[in-house]
Order: structure tokens, then C-alpha cells, then sequence
């Protein structure tokens, strides 16, 4: 269902496939997250969901087959034990919802944040001009994410926004940069060596662009969270919750 309301005409290769479970059984329940974490298992365990839909792999691996990388894995085999002692079926909504108009994942982070009216479905966008200071504190305000990193100067002024939630990988994320100029790049992770050290030489050669890291975790969670809001009404005979998986790293 979700294939077709989406457009989704299938690539080689996606991974948008059962990862636990059958896709044979009868749904009781969704629940919509971004990692499939043991902690959300348990929560959907206790609202008696077995249908998980995730945006991120379940065992740690980008590939089809999430398990294959490991030979052998005590935590793997615990978890996936877990989701068939409680006959839960995970798919994972990669591939599909980011080929929906607007971008599924994208469009829930611009409902989250209010920016409704400058996004035009296009990833760099016009907002009203704010310091770097006062675009963060509005990010951390409405995304609830208690800290995030930048590469800038606080004083910056902003205007042009280039969004990129989630991990687009460096070439991407320069090359955002280089052809549609914003003052500030706002994404879910970098690769340090890459976008970091790239925007830290383009401040000092005097260009001016900022860096906003969001976190991966936290700068998808409102594109799962519209996933749920935008299947309740095609499916209104099951209850559909969305459950924040959470950033899994801790500032001390």
C-alpha cells in the first residue's frame, strides 16, 4: 500500500524489505519509528503492535541483508529473538518515503519546525533572517534535541537554508554548498574529515556558510512521525503510534 500511495516503482536493490517477522500475518498494530531500538520494541510490545515501520536498519547495516556483515553476534541473535518471541514483523520505509513529493522525511521535518510557508519542496529555501544563535536555539526548541554542533560563528546572520536531514553523505553535502550557496548547511550527521573541514576552509577563505549537525536520529524522527500521521486515515481500523527512538549518544 504504502509502494503504490507513494509512487514507489521499485529500484534494484532497495531495502525497503521485511527485516524480522512474516508478512503473512494479521496486523494488530503499527508503530513508526526511526530505529527499531530494543527499548521501542518493548514499548510496541506493550501496546500490542507487531507491524514496526522504520526508517533505519534493524542489525546495524545499511545492506539488504542487515545481518550478513556479522558472522557472529550475540546482540543480533538477542534482538532478533526477542521480535519472534512476540511475533513482531519489522519493514523498513527507507527508499519509498523519500521518493513520495514532498520527500516524506523532509516534509515532517518542516512541519515539526513551522516552516510550511518557505519550503517550496526544494532542498534550499528562504527563511527570515536570524544569528546562527537564534536559528539553533529555535532547531533544539521545536526538534527537541538537547545539544547540537555547528562550525560557524553564533553572530552569523542566516537566510538561505539548505536542509538535508539524515546522512546524504559528504559529496552531497558540499556540493549543496558549492551550487546553491547557502548561508547556513542544516544536516542530520557529516563525516568530519569531509563536510566539516570543508565548511571550516570555506570560513576561512572568507565564504560565508555555517554548519548545523542535528544528530541522524533526531533530524528524521519527524518524517517517521508524519509516516504515522499520514497512514491513519488510509488504514482507520488500527491504531498507528509513533515512538521516538531517541539520540543514542550522550554529551559529558
Amino acid at each position: 500500500m504504502i509502494f503504490k500511495e507513494t509512487g514507489f516503482k521499485g529500484i534494484a536493490n532497495t531495502v525497503d524489505t521485511i527485516k524480522a517477522g512474516s508478512s503473512d500475518m494479521k496486523v494488530t498494530g503499527i508503530v513508526t519509528t526511526m530505529f527499531p531500538t530494543i527499548k521501542v520494541i518493548h514499548k510496541a510490545i506493550e501496546l500490542k503492535a507487531n507491524l514496526l515501520i522504520v526508517h533505519e536498519p534493524t542489525f546495524y547495516s545499511g545492506n539488504i541483508e542487515e545481518k550478513k556483515w556479522a558472522k557472529s553476534s550475540e546482540v543480533i541473535d538477542r534482538k532478533t529473538k526477542l521480535l519472534n518471541d512476540n511475533n513482531i514483523t519489522i519493514w523498513r520505509a527507507h527508499d519509498s518515503w523519500h521518493t513520495i513529493k514532498p520527500d516524506g522525511i523532509t516534509n515532517g521535518v518542516i512541519k515539526k519546525i513551522g516552516w510550511e510557508n518557505y519550503y517550496k519542496g526544494e532542498k534550499t529555501f528562504t527563511i527570515p533572517s536570524a544569528s546562527l544563535k537564534q536559528l539553533v536555539k529555535y532547531l533544539k526548541q521545536k526538534m527537541d534535541i538537547e545539544h547540537v554542533r555547528i562550525v560557524g560563528d553564533k553572530d552569523d546572520k542566516i537566510s538561505k537554508v539548505s536542509l538535508l536531514p539524515g546522512a546524504w553523505g559528504g559529496v552531497e553535502q558540499m556540493n549543496a554548498i558549492i551550487n546553491d550557496k547557502p548561508d547556513v548547511l542544516i544536516v542530520g550527521e557529516v563525516s568530519e574529515w569531509e563536510t566539516a573541514e570543508y565548511v571550516r576552509d570555506a570560513r576561512a577563505l572568507g565564504d560565508n556558510i555555517s554548519l548545523i549537525i542535528l544528530g541522524h536520529a533526531m533530524s528524521e524522527e519527524p518524517g517517521m512521525q508524519w509516516i504515522a500521521e499520514w497512514l491513519q486515515p488510509k488504514l482507520p481500523g488500527l491504531p498507528i503510534t509513533h515512538i521516538v527512538s531517541g539520540n543514542p549518544l550522550k554529551w559529558v
